[in-house]
């Protein structure tokens, strides 16, 4: 694994979008990314969710990771990519695009517990 991608790797809660409302953003479960040691990754937020392919780059002089994914929005077919970097207050910080429809900033706070599966917070409303 290159050393930047190690920079990203766990899980992020996702707590703020432009396009969409926190009301959506928790939905189904409590939005979030995961970047995975494998470079793969997946998220939620709202009804749409995907599978991740990372790179590493490099953006404004910042280690960056890009990620292209496939997925579902309310159970249709959906893909996409997007970008994300982690800012000096040690925010994840990024774009995500919806091939062919909407495309939002994203914000997202670094989870504690790093580990396979879903982020233990990563559960339904109200359960």
């Amino acid at each position: 694994m290159d050393k930047e991608f190690f920079l990203f790797l766990g899980d992020w809660r996702i707590t703020e979008m432009e396009a969409w409302d926190k009301e959506y953003l928790d939905m189904e479960v409590l939005a979030y990314i995961r970047f995975e040691e494998d470079k793969m990754g997946r998220f939620q937020f709202g009804l749409v969710q995907g599978s991740l392919d990372c790179r590493t780059t490099t953006r404004d002089g910042r280690p960056a990771v890009e990620f292209s994914w496939d997925g579902s929005d309310e159970m249709d077919p959906v893909s996409g990519r997007g970008w994300a970097v982690i800012d000096d207050d040690g925010c994840l910080r990024g774009r995500i695009f919806i091939h062919g429809g909407d495309d939002s900033a994203f914000v997202a706070i670094r989870q504690h517990k790093q580990r396979k599966g879903a982020p233990k917070e990563n559960k339904k409303i109200g359960s």
